[in-house]
């Protein structure tokens, strides 16, 4: 196994296929989270949580493939996803780790489980069903590039709030963290009744829902829990990203969660 890096610290490594994948370890003791982000996003986004937790565990987040300094792929697919998630496990020799994942990154969680229980101790699943079935077509029409940061905000318009976190500078300007053609393809894949894999690991896990989400609605938050044996659900008042909104009840939540295991 090779030396745990600095908290923080961006390392990559060759997932699947020699896929670039790179993940940010933020150290510290206690049981290892892995975090997955959703569309639109990048390891970055649970800085907060990471710190919030210090002291309570692990937090190493993944940039997932197509998003933040991970590489571009032809593959969305459901089993690329998860054995990218898998690759980073192992590569860290890490086994009955916690996995917590938003949207994209709450299904990738729940197969992962589903399909190599001896890594996952516990699954913390962030606002997302059993069958999502999304679009995200209209990304196709935000900027490639913009030659600053300011002016790439404008340009993003009204999507401008969702995204200011998911942008950086590149050698030809400013851009988002991921290619919005990608994130089509990406949702197209993950679209459909994923019920079996939810259903397929029997795990601790916590199903986090924004009372005000437009993506899992109360009724399949609460089919989730009621199906599936040793779930707990929380819901907080935000919108479908909970861990950005509200950023103290998720980890709050999230700590209580860990804490009964």
């Amino acid at each position: 196994m090779s030396r745990r890096p600095d908290p923080g610290h961006l390392t990559r490594l060759r997932g699947p296929g020699g896929n670039r994948l790179s993940y940010h370890d933020h150290g510290g003791p206690g049981p290892a989270l892995l975090a997955l982000h959703g569309h639109f996003s990048d390891a970055r986004t649970f800085t907060p949580l990471a710190r919030a937790q210090a002291g309570h565990c692990r937090v190493i987040a993944l940039d997932q493939r197509g998003h933040g300094h991970s590489a571009r792929t032809e593959d969305y697919s459901r089993r690329g996803y998860v054995d990218d998630a898998a690759a980073v496990l192992r590569h860290l020799g890490l086994t009955a780790a916690v996995v917590l994942g938003h949207s994209l990154g709450g299904v990738n969680a729940y197969q992962l489980a589903a399909r190599c229980p001896d890594l996952v101790r516990a699954l913390v699943v962030e606002d997302i069903g059993a069958a999502p079935d999304g679009d995200l077509s209209f990304c196709l029409d935000w900027p490639h590039r913009a030659p600053t940061r300011a002016a790439l905000l404008r340009e993003l318009g009204a999507s401008a709030p969702y995204l200011s976190g998911s942008i950086r500078e590149y050698a030809d300007g400013w851009g988002p963290v991921f290619r919005p053609a990608d994130m089509v393809a990406s949702q197209q894949a993950l679209n459909g009744d994923h019920w079996d894999d939810w259903l397929g690991s029997d795990c601790p896990a916590l199903l986090i829902r924004g009372r005000r989400s437009r993506v899992l609605d109360a009724a399949q938050a609460r089919a989730m829990a009621r199906r599936r044996a040793r779930v707990q659900l929380v819901e907080l008042d935000t919108g479908h990203a909970v861990h950005e909104a509200d950023p103290v009840g998720f980890a709050g939540a999230v700590r209580a969660f860990l804490a009964g295991l």
